[in-house]
């Protein structure tokens, strides 16, 4: 008989958020493959739990996945875990779960904290239609390219960020997305230091620049979609980048705007802009 791979959403900062179910999951596992064994861990004694650990993460999954395999092939239940939320979203996992699937062995979703849904019911945006990104890049002429392929997106946008970046992302998206565009930041969801501030982009950005304390801890940021202005700046962009490949930026503006129905200044100013950038 198989064993089961149960997926274990674990507390996102707040010990009191694991579930009943989640805590006699753990505690009946085998052994549970832990983003960090030191992590969880302390969460397990927390619990007053000791069970066997395995480290699955980032760099060592593909390389564990067929020991694990073996061992749910053989009948055990293993608990899946990452350092926080839920696994797979944005944490490792994906391998092996896909990997289980293919082997046919049950998988089982034992829900639970999540950053992303958190963030969602408590930013005041709506909800009904949203897209996750994860982290942007870290490099800056990515992390543009990414947030500009984002200019044009209707759903609620959902992003993590890490403390040494949210700054100059925060700036960026401002940039990009323009500085009206309405966001809530939330830092540190669950622990004692939460704080969700609902603003447009250019005052989280600035906030974030001038106070220190706004860009400590964990960062989730939950944008607004483009309304339909945005959409049609963003086409129109979209088509100048192409042109300008083969065209002065005149030309480029005045095909441009006859494609896109937008004026032919505008094409012509953001094409001067786009032009510059390429240096």
């Amino acid at each position: 008989m198989t064993g089961t791979l149960y997926v274990v959403a674990t507390p996102i900062g707040n010990l009191g958020d694991l579930s009943p179910r989640a805590r006699e999951t753990l505690a009946g596992a085998e052994l549970v493959a832990a983003e960090d064994t030191r992590r969880t861990g302390a969460l397990l004694a927390a619990c007053g739990l000791r069970r066997p650990l395995v480290s699955l993460h980032e760099h060592n999954e593909a390389a564990r996945v067929e020991a694990l395999l073996g061992r749910l092939r053989e009948g055990a239940a293993v608990a899946l875990v990452s350092d926080a939320g839920t696994p797979l979203v944005s944490d490792p996992g994906y391998r092996l779960v896909r990997a289980a699937r293919g082997a046919g062995i049950p998988v089982v979703a034992v829900p639970g904290p999540s950053a992303v849904t958190a963030a969602l019911s408590v930013a005041g945006l709506p909800t009904d239609r949203f897209c996750f990104e994860g982290f942007l890049p870290a490099r800056r002429q990515a992390r543009r390219a990414r947030i500009e392929a984002l200019r044009a997106e209707p759903r609620t946008v959902v992003l993590f960020e890490s403390a040494h970046r949210i700054t100059d992302t925060l700036a960026d998206l401002a940039e990009i997305l323009g500085g009206g565009r309405e966001a809530a930041h939330a830092r540190e969801l669950t622990k004692r230091h939460e704080e969700v501030r609902l603003a447009p982009l250019e005052v989280l950005a600035e906030e974030a620049a001038a106070r220190p304390e706004r860009r400590l801890g964990e960062h989730v940021l939950v944008i607004a979609g483009a309304a339909g202005e945005a959409r049609e700046e963003a086409e129109l962009r979209r088509v100048l980048a192409v042109l300008l490949e083969e065209l002065p930026p005149a030309q480029a503006a005045r095909l441009a705007a006859r494609l896109t129905g937008r004026p032919r200044p505008e094409a012509y100013a953001i094409a001067q802009a786009l032009a510059a950038r390429r240096g």
